[in-house]
Order: C-alpha cells, then sequence, then structure tokens
C-alpha cells in the first residue's frame, strides 16, 4: 500500500513536470471522496506566458542569425546553428524535465526546438541538394518530425508534445495527399483542398473529444474550434456559386450546421454553438445572394433572412443560457 508520504511525493514530482495539474488532483480528491467534480478551467501563470514568448523570440533569433550570415556559413555551420540547435533545446527540456523545479521552464525548450526543427531539416535538405519544396520532400520532413516528437511524448506525456504531434501530423496529411496524386492535370485543386480541410476539421473534432476526459482536456477547446470552422467552412466552400454549385453539399450543409448547434449541449462546447450559428447565418445569406439577388423577390428574401438571423442569434443566447451559462464548458 502506497504511504500517505510517497503519495505527496509522487505528486510533487509529477506537478513539477507538468505531468499533473492542480485541477486534476483535487478531482482525484472528490471522486474519492464521493463529490462530484467541480468545474475547471486552466490557468496559465504569468511566468509560464514568459518562458513560452521567451522561447519564440529565441527562435526568431535563431532564424535572423542565419539568415543574415547565410553567405558567410558554410553548410556544416547552417546545419548546426538550425537543426543542431533544434537537437540541443530538446535535448535541454528532457534535462529540465527531471528537475521538478524547472519542469515548466522545460516548456520554453521543447517550443523551441518544435518551431526550430523544421528549418533545421528544411535547411539540411537543402544542403544535401533536395527539393525542399517538393510534396515528396515536405512528407519526408513532416514524416520524421511526427515520428520524433510523437516518441518524446509516448516518453514524456507533455501536453506540448502533443500539440507538435497534431501540427505535425497535419502537415503530412496534406503533403503525402498532394504527393500521391501527383500533378493529375484532371484535379480540380480548390475541391481537393476543401475536402481536405473538411478531412481535417473532422478529424480535429474526434481528437478533442478524446481529449475531454482525460489530462489533455486543456487541447479540447481549441480542437473543438478549430475542427467547428474547418469543418463547416470546407463544407459551405464545397457547395459552390451558382451556376457552378455542388447541389449535394447546399443541401446537407444545413443539417451539418444545425448538428453542429445542437451537439454544443451534450458536449458542453460554446464553440460548436457559436461556430455552428455564424456558418448557418452564412449559409442563409449566400443562398439569398445566390438564387434571388436578380429577382423582384429579393428584398422580400434579404427581410426573410434578416428575421432567419435574429431567430439564430436568439436561439444561439438562448441555449447558451439555458444549457451551457449554468454547466462547465469544455470550449
Amino acid at each position: 500500500m502506497v504511504t500517505k508520504e510517497q503519495l505527496f511525493s509522487d505528486i510533487t514530482s509529477l506537478a513539477g513536470q507538468g505531468a499533473v495539474g492542480e485541477a486534476e488532483v483535487v478531482d482525484a480528491f472528490r471522486r474519492g471522496a464521493g463529490v462530484p467534480a467541480r468545474a475547471t478551467h486552466a490557468r496559465i501563470s504569468v511566468a509560464e506566458v514568459l518562458y513560452y514568448v521567451g522561447g519564440a523570440i529565441v527562435f526568431i533569433g535563431l532564424a535572423v542569425l542565419v539568415y543574415q550570415n547565410w553567405d558567410q556559413l558554410n553548410a556544416a555551420a547552417r546545419v548546426l546553428a538550425t537543426l543542431g540547435s533544434a537537437a540541443a533545446a530538446l535535448v535541454i527540456g528532457i534535462l529540465l524535465t527531471h528537475y521538478p523545479k524547472l519542469g515548466r521552464v522545460a516548456q520554453a525548450f521543447y517550443l523551441i526546438a518544435g518551431l526550430t526543427a523544421p528549418l533545421g531539416l528544411a535547411v539540411a535538405w537543402y544542403e544535401a541538394g533536395l527539393e525542399v519544396e517538393s510534396y515528396r520532400t515536405q512528407s519526408a520532413m513532416s514524416g520524421i518530425l511526427l515520428l520524433t516528437f510523437g516518441l518524446a511524448w509516448w516518453q514524456l506525456r507533455q501536453a506540448i508534445f502533443t500539440v507538435f504531434c497534431i501540427i505535425f501530423g497535419t502537415w503530412l496529411f496534406f503533403s503525402i495527399t498532394s504527393w500521391l496524386v501527383g500533378e493529375a492535370p484532371a484535379l480540380d485543386w480548390d475541391e481537393y483542398y476543401q475536402y481536405r480541410f473538411f478531412v481535417t476539421g473532422l478529424s480535429y473534432v474526434l481528437i478533442g473529444y478524446s481529449f475531454a476526459p482525460g489530462r489533455q482536456r486543456l487541447l479540447t477547446p481549441w480542437l473543438y474550434s478549430v475542427g467547428a470552422a474547418a469543418l463547416l467552412g470546407a463544407a459551405l466552400a464545397l457547395g459552390g456559386w451558382s451556376p457552378n454549385q455542388n447541389i449535394f453539399w447546399e443541401t446537407i450543409f444545413p443539417g451539418l450546421a444545425l448538428g453542429t448547434i445542437f451537439l454544443s449541449i451534450p458536449m458542453r462546447s460554446k464553440a460548436f454553438l457559436t461556430f455552428g450559428s455564424i456558418f448557418l447565418m452564412a449559409y442563409i445569406l449566400k443562398i439569398t445572394a445566390e438564387y434571388f439577388k436578380d429577382t423582384l423577390g429579393w428584398p422580400l428574401a434579404l427581410v426573410l433572412a434578416g428575421l432567419a438571423l435574429i431567430g439564430i442569434g436568439y436561439g444561439t443566447f438562448y441555449l447558451n443560457k439555458q444549457y451551457l451559462a449554468k454547466q462547465p464548458t469544455l470550449a
């Protein structure tokens, strides 16, 4: 049986590494005591903000240093200044993580590594004489970065690694799907991007939902927001514009927008409510301008559209007040 002293020691160590937060400890205690878990809101201290800002400034400094001295640096120096700096920052962050009092400082070095590594790989590829802009190279770079930061997450379970894995995974998805189709002349690239944004948005929503019950629920609101915006934005764009509109997407879009609004209640997400309402309003305006602009009924259609927007606005306010304002929300 674990003693109280050992338990407190483990909590102190995990808190120093950023692997457990105060809200999680309190929730665990309340569950054990039979008390319902209270609403939790992640807070970032001023010190943590400064850590991240400092890390971003270090990255900008490295990038400017290499840019300004590009002609004076040889190939080895360019790679060392970029890719070498990323590797060093990652190692330093890992070392600092093992010291409870420096666990938060490690996040700044992880940020430096995540921002600098893509630049370093691009420089290394360029110095090797390879075409950095090609989809094949982009796929290789994003795959390497995803594998590297995925392994780092697997070992350390840091939320910042999760963020970079999502970013590099998205990059890999777009680059490899572009590489696979090549230069297909019959492909509508605008539509191809819209479908991929739709898939990406749906993936973000699902990832956010999977994070909601666990330690990484801090990321859920952001994933819901970006996912809902990408999914609904892509679906609206896929509907096209008269006379080249896509009837399928124009028909199902209201269902997607309304479904997003109603999902905000069981999923306790203001992001779903907000973006669902915004895109439903945009759809009504689009349909009005698309089908009634050149007819005598356009003024009447605008009046009806305005009333519909007022109704949607009130419905959004009502749902928020009735179902979301009285309970903890994820976004």
